[in-house]
């Protein structure tokens, strides 16, 4: 896959998953904040629009990747950028009444929407400075949050440092089709097809906007060679991606 950079935006720090993004931020040192206050404001919204967005079938495919990834009850799992709850919904029923699940995330609006019906541990913190001892989990989840990290060198790093030896990595992402026909289908799709249907079903005024930085993230973020030569170098064994429908990436890894 080959990266791209919309015109006019600047270079990426270094190991940004993509440039900064001037239509949202101006600095790479106010993507934190813009990310913080987009997401608190639209956590309401969220659910309801992945459920229209992915037909229904959302839950299903999450719960695939992870039994895919070697998720398996008995396990201690931390889900990072947890959001809503989406991903650890479908790990709470993977691992039944064995196991434990941790979820963590920067918004406050997100852990406050993933703390409704989810019965595990929550707390605010970022990818990049994680507050849990080294070895403290079996596996990790990181659920289609990479494009939102500041640096995924230091996310991968912390993911590395805080998985037991021989535990698992999940890192779910949306990356670019390969043919330029499907390319354009999913930039038609995310730019214009998914802000006009959030615009009819939320409740945010911002939630089509965030929905058009998804797209313009997807665009520029990294090749999927860069994500698995970063895990590599973060220390992670068998590193490797899976592909769904051509679009959504699994990156699976071993500590």
């Amino acid at each position: 896959m080959t990266n791209t950079r919309p015109r006019g935006s600047a270079q990426p720090a270094a190991s940004a998953p993509h440039p900064v993004l001037p239509r949202y931020y101006a600095r790479a040192d106010a993507k934190r904040s813009f990310l913080k206050h987009i997401f608190d404001d639209t956590a309401a919204d969220y659910d309801r629009v992945d459920r229209l967005l992915a037909f229904g079938t959302g839950s299903w495919y999450r719960r695939q990747a992870l039994l895919r990834a070697g998720l398996a009850p008995g396990m201690k799992v931390l889900d990072v950028a947890i959001g809503t709850g989406l991903v650890s919904r479908q790990i709470v029923r993977i691992l039944g009444a064995r196991g434990e699940v941790i979820g963590i995330d920067p918004s406050a609006g997100m852990l406050a929407s993933a703390a409704r019906g989810l019965g595990i541990g929550l707390m605010r913190g970022r990818a990049e400075a994680l507050p849990f001892a080294d070895a403290s989990f079996d596996f990790l989840a990181f659920g289609f949050a990479l494009r939102h990290v500041e640096d995924m060198q230091a996310a991968f790093g912390e993911f590395r440092r805080v998985l037991r030896p021989g535990g698992r990595l999940l890192a779910l992402e949306i990356t670019r089709p390969e043919g330029r026909i499907a390319q354009r289908l999913l930039r038609a799709y995310m730019h214009g097809v998914v802000p006009l249907l959030s615009r009819l079903v939320a409740r945010h005024r911002d939630t089509p906007h965030l929905y058009r930085y998804y797209w313009e993230t997807i665009e520029s973020c990294v090749a999927p060679a860069s994500v698995l030569a970063a895990l590599e170098s973060s220390g992670f064994r068998r590193a490797g991606r899976h592909v769904e429908l051509g679009i959504f990436s699994e990156y699976c890894a071993t500590a």
